[in-house]
């Protein structure tokens, strides 16, 4: 027999009943981002492999161990895209959008490719939604980036459960003093090292910050620390963020350890963490990344911007049950005719009530049955309203309008009457 086919490890179907709670995420994102005045984009889920070694370096992780790269048919080497923040900028060098110090106010949404372990939260398929500013340099829009955060949280009622990490990493000159000054102090004690942060000091040493191994953080206690080599314009631009943190009310901490993973981050650089989803703890992260618009071959150009995790936000809100009732729902009214005279009719008069109330979620039974039938679909659909055609109703031109959940009688509704009826009986339900 041949091997059933399956989906690729990491890489999930998300089913009809999980999708009502990943539109409802995704569209309260999408909200909030209108009302902050920043605009959508999108990008290939392919771009040229130079693309991301330029831009996240070729000794991360993501290069060196994780990206989904091939040659394809004219003999390029391309990638799926681990991350959007490389996409987005080559997007705005490639239409010339930043030029000119315009200032560009970009999310995008969308899935990315890692070749990692997959666990609980972590595929290698996953979903973000990023954000990217462009040719602001003060700390006000980094305040902004993370007050946007803070009331999406409030809104998905989430806010008890994540933690705000800060660190700054400083311009480049300051964090490669920094850089020298950790290879020493960890370089005398090579031996206490765990062997992956053995081979990541002679490769990316701020990366050993971030180790997990408890042996390796006993050794960090006492390590030199980024604040102690920050410049003076970095210092101010980080006291600037925390000062408008604090003047909006958002609690933090400092983690001077909080380094990311990429390469092209420059002073401000945040996460959000979480402890209530086991060992992946951060849902939304970023920072600032000055220099890396120059490095893939623009003009200067400050730029901030973060990505959050659907896939683990969305398992926030299953998990703390922060679900509003309304998105379990998929159907209000379910219309059931009885007979072809009355199903054309049914018909005829659902598109009706489409029209007058748009946002009414109507479904007509297809397929015919019974009444029995009809009406064991009808409840499945889990609609709050059952409308009922048959020769009577037909005769009289009227509507058996049924109340599926609670208490109700069946009572008949002239046609002429029925979206008016249907409007308020829909709402106060």
């Amino acid at each position: 027999m041949s091997k059933s086919l399956q989906a690729i490890r990491g890489m999930n179907d998300i089913l009809p009943e999980q999708t009502p709670l990943w539109r409802y995420f995704e569209g309260t994102v999408a909200r909030l981002l209108d009302n902050y005045g920043y605009k959508q984009i999108r990008m290939p889920i392919v771009e040229f492999t130079e693309l991301f070694k330029r831009s996240i370096g070729e000794v991360t992780d993501i290069v060196e161990k994780e990206m989904y790269t091939f040659e394809d048919r004219n003999g390029d080497s391309l990638t799926l895209r681990p991350e959007g923040t490389a996409a987005c900028v080559r997007a705005v060098l490639e239409h010339g959008i930043t030029g000119g110090g315009q200032v560009q106010k970009l999310w995008y949404i969308g899935p990315m490719f890692r070749h990692e372990r997959p666990q609980k939260g972590r595929y290698r398929q996953f979903h973000q939604i990023g954000l990217e500013v462009f040719n602001l340099d003060g700390p006000d829009i980094d305040a902004e980036l993370i007050i946007m955060t803070w009331r999406l949280w409030g809104e998905l009622g989430i806010r008890d459960a994540v933690k705000l990490e800060l660190n700054s990493l400083g311009t480049s000159e300051s964090r490669g003093r920094y850089r020298e000054a950790l290879v020493e102090y960890l370089s005398a004690r090579h031996d206490k090292l765990d062997e992956d942060s053995q081979r990541r000091l002679k490769t990316n040493p701020l990366r050993v910050l971030d180790t997990k191994n408890a042996d390796t953080q006993a050794v960090l206690f006492d390590a030199p620390k980024m604040a102690d080599y920050l410049d003076d314009e970095s210092r101010a631009h980080f006291e600037g963020l925390k000062a408008r943190l604090d003047a909006v009310g958002i609690p933090y901490v400092l983690n001077p350890k909080l380094v990311r993973g990429l390469d092209y981050y420059s002073k401000t650089v945040f996460e959000w963490v979480t402890d209530k989803l086991g060992a992946q703890g951060t849902v939304c992260a970023g920072g600032r990344y000055d220099g890396l618009v120059e490095q893939m071959g623009g003009k200067p150009t400050p730029g901030v911007g973060f990505a959050m995790g659907i896939e683990r936000l969305v398992l926030m809100l299953e998990t703390l049950e922060q679900i509003p009732q309304e998105i379990s729902r998929q159907v209000d009214v379910y219309l059931c005719a009885f007979g072809e005279e009355a199903e054309l009719a049914g018909l005829a008069l659902a598109e009706r009530i489409r029209d007058e109330l748009p946002n009414l979620r109507l479904q007509v039974n297809a397929g015919a049955g019974s009444f029995k039938s009809q009406f064991k679909k009808a409840d499945k659909s889990g609609a709050l309203y059952a409308l009922i055609l048959g020769d009577d109703e037909m005769a009289q031109q009227v509507v058996g309008f049924k109340p599926l959940r609670g208490q109700g009688e069946q009572q008949s509704i002239a046609w002429d009457a029925l979206a008016a009826h249907l409007a308020t009986c829909v709402v106060q339900g």
